[in-house]
């Protein structure tokens, strides 16, 4: 996890939501299939009140040329077997690559979804997974630094997104991780620079499922340079059963007034009624 990410919330409903304001300077361009190397917007730990856009891809500051290490591995080289219900110690503070950044630069990624196939298919499989309760962009525990080329003098703020055990969708989906999705409750948690190690271990665990569903999409998302909206669209049914519309769905018939469905409830016999 994860293999591409979506973005396509506009900039001022982005900074609704975080209370932040985009950097002076930067403009926030929709990206369905935001790929390793592309920019992605991040809250960091120490400007908790601005929006900027890293390279989705993360090299630490001593590093001889770029890594574009897109996840760390909450549990670093623990648990090589994913065990769902591991309980031991979280590796990422050991690991040479990331135990800098994990203490002092923790970051929120801010997207809308994020994109994932099973183990072995990978994006010849791939799946989106959305939110299908609370609706809107939601933010991905992320760790950044910034690397300077050495023979350019070029700064690169570069991001990765922090991984943990699989949860129930992400296992039916047939992968072995899962991204650290944080609750609206965590999120000024993460960024607490005052936060102990205990304390960011216990926020490194699976997000709830329940609050997320997915479904299948065209493996033309393999193509990084493919952008359109139509990618998102489903090639198959949810991996779930509900009444909700699916996130293309939602975006396709945003402006159509038809199409609007504010409320469904579940009644008897399997039908829905809208209010």
């Amino acid at each position: 996890m994860c293999g591409r990410a979506t973005i396509i919330t506009p900039a001022t409903a982005l900074e609704k939501r975080f209370n932040a304001r985009l950097a002076a300077g930067t403009v926030l361009n929709e990206n369905v299939n935001i790929a390793a190397g592309e920019r992605i917007p991040v809250i960091t730990q120490d400007d908790p009140d601005t929006i900027q856009q890293f390279t989705w891809g993360f090299t630490p500051h001593w590093a001889h040329k770029q890594t574009y290490m897109i996840n760390a591995r909450s549990e670093g080289s623990l648990n090589p077997e994913n065990e769902p219900n591991y309980k031991g110690n979280m590796g990422i503070f050991t690991k040479p690559m990331f135990k800098k950044a994990i203490r002092s630069q923790r970051c929120l990624v801010l997207v809308d979804a994020f994109i994932e196939g099973p183990k072995q298919e990978k994006l010849n499989k791939p799946h989106l997974v959305y939110p299908n309760r609370e609706r809107g962009p939601f933010a991905l525990a992320g760790i950044y630094d910034t690397w300077q080329h050495p023979l350019t003098g070029e700064v690169h703020h570069t991001v990765a997104i922090v991984t943990t055990t699989a949860n129930r969708l992400m296992h039916r989906i047939g992968h072995h991780r899962s991204p650290v999705i944080l609750s609206k409750q965590d999120e000024s948690k993460w960024l607490d620079a005052s936060l102990s190690i205990d304390a960011i271990s216990s926020l490194m665990k699976p997000f709830n499922s329940k609050g997320f569903n997915a479904y299948p999409i065209s493996q033309h998302i393999k193509k990084p340079d493919a952008k359109s909206l139509e990618l998102l669209k489903p090639t198959g049914e949810k991996l779930f059963k509900d009444y909700d519309r699916c996130l293309y769905e939602r975006l396709k018939y945003a402006a159509d007034d038809s199409f609007t469905i504010r409320e469904e409830r579940l009644v008897e016999g399997d039908q829905f009624v809208l209010f």
